[in-house]
């Protein structure tokens, strides 16, 4: 069972590895193609990071409303994807503390079939109807179970973080020297840092280089054999991110011809100078509570996600 756990931990970082290098390659590629810009592109960076400041202090002032606090979120979580998804920028950390998880596409509605239609358009709509139902059905039958996994996993990686915590606390090492104080929370700091991201691999990797081994036992196999399984269900979740950040972004500036690309960095280099002084005065505007209820009045009335 050993040697299965470690091969099943092996394969877990390896994927995570492409995942890591594929994300990195992407933000780079999209970074060099900003570099182009030069200042414009920083600029807006920076335009859009001054809005963090007056939204995130509207969320603690109290005069927000729910139905506004929750706006002033999905701004925040806006503006972060937009600098992460546009420029290539780490907002990782604001959008893990704002960006609640995303619930299952919405189903369009079931077609009605008219009354008064011919029989055989009836019948078609009927089918129709009886084919959404079964995607439908389907589709709440995948959601369900990897809504299951992820719960699965979700324990899992709690489990390995109680252990690992029981084993490497720094009180356990409150009579040792200084240097062995200090490794010890260096330890339970990585611990903590891979369970606050739901590392499960990360955590095993983590037990299965600092547990002192013990004599093989029903209960230490069966444990082996939840993590092993465990971290079979974190590859597939990581085979599935792997799968969508390869899908090409057809629409991404730096994609075509160089006669395309050099087209659109003009039409881009205008766009960003226009996009960063709106973003300056409302940048001023939010600090307002007036100015910012009536912005955030006019975005949900034009149905609009963020500035």
């Amino acid at each position: 069972m050993q040697q299965a756990f470690r091969q099943a931990l092996h394969a877990t970082e390896a994927l995570r590895e492409q995942l890591r290098q594929l994300q990195a390659s992407q933000a780079a590629t999209r970074q060099r193609y900003w570099q182009q810009v030069g200042p414009l592109a920083a600029a807006a960076v920076a335009a859009r990071r001054a809005l963090y400041a007056p939204l995130e202090t509207a969320l603690t002032e109290g005069y927000l409303n729910r139905t506004e606090a929750q706006q002033v979120t999905d701004l925040l979580v806006h503006n972060a994807r937009s600098l992460q998804e546009r420029f290539g920028e780490d907002e990782a950390e604001l959008i893990a503390r704002y960006a609640p998880p995303r619930p299952p596409d919405d189903e369009p509605p079931l077609p009605t079939p008219h009354s008064e239609a011919p029989a055989y358009e009836q019948a078609q709509a009927a089918a129709r109807a009886r084919r959404q139902q079964q995607r439908q059905r389907a589709h709440a039958t995948q959601a369900h179970a990897a809504a299951q996994a992820n719960q699965a996993l979700l324990e899992n990686t709690k489990a390995a973080y109680r252990q690992l915590a029981r084993l490497h606390h720094p009180d356990r090492a409150a009579q040792a020297d200084a240097q062995a104080q200090q490794a010890q929370t260096a330890l339970m700091q990585r611990i903590t840092a891979a369970y606050a991201a739901g590392d499960l691999a990360g955590l095993l990797a983590l037990l299965a280089e600092h547990d002192a081994p013990t004599p093989p036992s029903a209960e230490a196999e069966a444990l082996l054999t939840r993590y092993t399984e465990a971290l079979a269900q974190q590859r597939a979740q990581l085979a599935r991110q792997l799968a969508t950040a390869r899908q090409p972004d057809e629409n991404a500036p730096w994609s075509g011809t160089e006669k395309q690309q050099k087209t659109r960095l003009r039409e881009i280099k205008r766009s960003l100078r226009t996009e960063t002084d709106y973003l300056a005065q409302l940048a001023h505007q939010l600090q307002d509570p007036g100015n910012l209820r009536q912005l955030l009045r006019a975005l949900a009335a034009n149905g609009l996600a963020g500035f």
